[in-house]
């Protein structure tokens, strides 16, 4: 877990307070209690690493920040140090410049490291959920499902490489109001069947899609008139069991071959048929935030809300401005509705399942539901305010030659995700769909099967292809990739070079913002960058026919360039090509 980046920002806060300790011991600068700040410039004629110490302890010493920096550079030890030499700029600022320990370090600790490299413990010990896409079970997956499957997969595996425990969850909504409205539809096309297209209407809120008669009639194939004349209840549940059974698998199979597997399917009929549902309820009225009205049991929604928002400062009337409405949590025949349900899943995870932070992958849509449900948690004493996260993703809109697509040239209904599976590589959906979650996306259907440049994931990928096929034509000439050890990296003296080893040491804190941010994306634009500075270092040094030190040292930097290619590639679910 070697970050090599802190280990110079750290050789630079080291090196600053050693000269600063030298000068006061020679009576030269006061004693002060400013901590050296260590930062990038953004232009590296600035140096690689740069502090600002000088300006802050000069206002405390009351002297000339340059005066300072004088007497710090004139004391500074740069003996076997990361830096070759430190430059004053500006009105004080120390600006240090790396040398070839440094870049040898970042070349030998990546090596070591393999394919753990990136890892980082910031999360060490945490125990994390990722619930995602939990499409309901009654139709196909969407554009929506297809863009968080990828977030919420990827998003995991950052996790994790951040050193958390994560568990992958999918909720199955196999209860309540869209099951019975499933079940209706399913009896309207089995019935049309039995007695004829206009014997029997069809539900006006129910499911029209070819899906539901696709399964009416495939329960007919198999079941014939068995539940013509049976009670509706008997008939809606053995069609609402037979459509599940076939969609439910239908659902993990396109997830498999989306690259996305989860830990565990959890059933929302399992909580109502284990009672918990029942029982969270029953919690929620014991402290107190529930109340009867009109025969419905009612959550005290609008009060636990307005609680949570004084605590973030907001005043009465700010607060009364928002509307706040309570939620109704067991109707008045009795049955629960699906925030109850979705309340009790919630207390699962946290009383029963122990998970430290649960993070929800939703569609923008449901960013009223956020705060309802937090305050929900935090009513039943599980601080849902700090521990549960919900990343909200932005629409998705498919384009193609520059025009909306909506539908599928194929089927001729909207594109799901197995119509989109069919048509693009698994690499380029997983590739472009691990977007910025907040923002709006284009998915560009012909620019994802594209081979040229102006494809990001074929940019990638051919950048790890092109360094294999380096690798395997040199080995045929009998230069097989050195140990770092065996490798002279003072040779390597081309700013593309330098440029390519920065980059490389930059891996670890991409991991982590990403994790940070809950944004995988930081990852794709990572990939972008990398393989621009490989390819930008190719077309500016010669590789075969250099000499020795010069050929392996090169070759060495080419091939621990492939190596975090397909470590990132693997991280974001897309494969790393050999070839192209």
């Amino acid at each position: 877990m070697i970050n090599m980046i802190q280990k110079a920002k750290d050789q630079v806060l080291q090196l600053t307070l050693a000269a600063l300790h030298r000068a006061q011991e020679e009576g030269l600068l006061p004693e002060v209690s400013v901590t050296p700040s260590v930062e990038i410039p953004k232009d590296t004629a600035n140096g690689d690493y740069t502090t600002t110490f000088c300006l802050a302890a000069a206002k405390a010493m009351k002297m000339n920040p340059r005066q300072v920096a004088q007497l710090l550079l004139e004391r500074l030890d740069l003996t076997d140090s990361y830096f070759t030499s430190v430059e004053i700029a500006g009105p004080g600022f120390l600006n240090f410049r790396l040398g070839s320990k440094w870049f040898a370090e970042t070349v030998s600790a990546i090596e070591t490291e393999g394919a753990a490299y990136g890892s980082n413990d910031t999360l060490s010990g945490k125990k994390y959920m990722v619930e995602f896409v939990s499409a309901n079970p009654t139709g196909p997956m969407h554009m929506g499902n297809a863009r968080g499957g990828v977030l919420g997969d990827t998003l995991a595996s950052v996790l994790q490489k951040s050193g958390a425990s994560v568990w992958r969850e999918f909720y199955v909504n196999d209860a309540g109001n869209q099951i019975e409205k499933f079940a209706k539809s399913l009896e309207a096309r089995y019935l049309q069947i039995l007695e004829g297209e206009d014997a029997v209407e069809f539900p006006e809120d129910g499911y029209h899609g070819d899906d539901i008669r696709q399964l009416a009639q495939a329960f007919y194939d198999q079941e014939g008139d068995k539940y013509h004349h049976c009670s509706q209840q008997e008939r809606h549940d053995a069609l609402a069991k037979f459509g599940l059974s076939r969609n439910i698998p239908k659902m993990q199979y396109d997830l498999a071959r989306y690259g996305i597997h989860y830990d565990q399917w959890f059933f929302e009929s399992s909580l109502h048929e284990s009672g918990y549902v029942a029982q969270t309820v029953d919690e929620l009225t014991a402290r107190g935030y529930t109340y009867e009205k009109d025969g419905a049991l009612w959550l005290k929604t609008s009060e636990i809300m307005a609680e949570n928002l004084r605590k973030e400062g907001k005043s009465d009337e700010q607060i009364e401005k928002l509307g706040l409405k309570d939620d109704v949590l067991r109707r008045g025949n009795g049955f629960y509705t699906y925030f109850a349900a979705d309340i009790a899943y919630h207390r699962n995870k946290f009383a029963v399942r122990g998970f430290d932070k649960v993070i929800n992958i939703w569609g923008a849509d449901h960013h009223g539901h956020v705060a309802r449900l937090k305050g929900a948690m935090d009513a039943l004493g599980l601080d849902g305010t700090h521990r549960l996260d919900v990343v909200l993703m932005q629409l998705v809109k498919l384009v193609r030659d520059g025009e909306v697509v909506r539908m599928s040239k194929r089927t001729g209904k909207a594109i799901s995700l197995t119509d989109l599976l069919d048509e693009i590589p698994v690499d380029a959906c997983r590739y472009f769909f691990n977007a910025k979650p907040d923002t709006q996306m284009e998915f560009d259907l012909g620019l994802a099967v594209r081979e040229d440049s102006e494809n990001p994931v074929y940019y990638v990928q051919y950048a790890h292809a092109r360094i294999c096929t380096l690798l395997k034509n040199l080995a045929q000439e009998g230069y097989a990739v050195p140990a770092a050890a065996d490798v002279d990296c003072s040779v390597l003296q081309h700013e593309t070079e330098l440029a390519v080893i920065k980059e490389l040491a930059r891996y670890s804190q991409v991991v982590q913002l990403a994790a940070r941010d809950y944004d995988p994306s930081h990852i794709n634009r990572y990939l972008t960058e990398l393989s621009a500075a490989f390819h930008k270092f190719y077309s500016a040094c010669r590789i075969k026919g250099e000499e020795e030190p010069v050929l392996y040292a090169r070759l060495k930097l080419a091939d621990t360039v492939r190596s975090v290619l397909r470590n990132a590639m693997d991280l974001i679910g897309c494969s790393a090509p050999e070839q192209m």
